[in-house]
């Protein structure tokens, strides 16, 4: 069984950040989020890892990563490049945004050649959730025409931010602990009771806090190139999209394919704590974790030591 690769989606601009937060030092020696991410993924066994970025992150990585992460596990770069689309289509004029995450990992088909999980670069999944995927892909398999996905799940109430709506995908499990299905929604926020979302038709729809969601924390088997390849084509011909402004989101992708009965995703459990960047309020949180991990022995410091 090969090890698999770990792909990091750290293209995007950050726009309500205010910058590039997958470059913003949150560790006690200027660690980023995306340094523990490869550190974890490193000691759960991962063999590769390809970071998709722009081309005003690679080369900065590039010289980071030389001599700390590079030493420790092989590090690939990816562009994530508006034009890498169909044959015989272009960007439209006014598009100026990446594709989404469905499109960023399909940028990496040709930096992978085994199972892969898929995780954000500004989002702190804690090392239990690596052990999981690595464990879970190093014996996956499609089974007559199925493909055998899995994905990390965390409760909705710990992974809003006090500072403003976020976007997550909205799960359902079934009692045995398969995804049924999966939808992103944009503009999630925090209540006093729970949270609640604006759907298209502009009606408020609340959410238990309880609900299990997806942070981009995802498994597969190879296969999930090729299905991708395929729903971005539909994509980019439906009508309907506005195709200077959608995403393609990786979690819908997922979604279709469970309720066409394509796939099966087991959703693995873990104990850890997810936090991440949405806005710069969300920063000195991020901080004051993972000091504590470090005060608790999680992590050495400086990490790279």
């Amino acid at each position: 069984m090969s090890s698999p690769s770990l792909v990091i989606l750290a293209a995007g601009l950050g726009s309500r950040y205010g910058g590039f937060k997958q470059v913003d030092p949150v560790g006690p020696n200027g660690e980023f989020i995306l340094d523990y991410s490869i550190y974890d993924a490193a000691r759960s066994g991962f063999g590769s890892i390809v970071l998709v970025v722009n081309r005003n992150l690679k080369e900065a990585l590039q010289e980071r990563y030389e001599s700390t992460a590079s030493k420790r596990i092989r590090l690939n770069y990816v562009i994530q490049e508006l034009d890498y689309l169909p044959e015989g289509l272009s960007v439209p004029a006014n598009r100026k945004k990446p594709w989404g995450t469905g499109h960023a990992v399909l940028c990496c088909r040709n930096a992978v050649n085994g199972p892969l999980a898929v995780i954000n670069a500004d989002d702190f999944y804690g090392p239990g959730a690596f052990d999981a995927l690595a464990s879970y892909l190093r014996g996956a398999e499609d089974i007559n025409g199925v493909h055998n996905y899995c994905m990390v799940g965390y409760t909705l109430a710990n992974t809003l931010s006090p500072s403003g709506p976020v976007s997550r995908g909205i799960c359902v499990v079934s009692p045995d602990g398969y995804l049924l299905d999966v939808r992103e929604r944009t503009g999630i926020e925090k209540f006093d009771d729970g949270a609640a979302y604006t759907d298209e038709k502009g009606q408020k729809v609340t959410l238990d806090p309880n609900t299990i969601v997806s942070m981009n924390a995802w498994g597969f088997t190879p296969s999930i190139l090729e299905e991708l390849e395929s729903q971005f084509k539909f994509f980019l011909s439906n009508c309907s999209v506005n195709l200077e402004k959608a995403e393609f989101y990786l979690p819908d992708v997922v979604g279709n394919l469970v309720k066409k009965g394509k796939a099966r995703v087991k959703v693995l459990h873990t104990e850890e704590k997810w936090f991440g960047i949405t806005y710069r309020e969300d920063r000195s949180l991020v901080e004051a974790a993972i000091a504590d991990l470090v005060r608790r022995g999680v992590y050495p410091s400086p990490l790279w030591n």
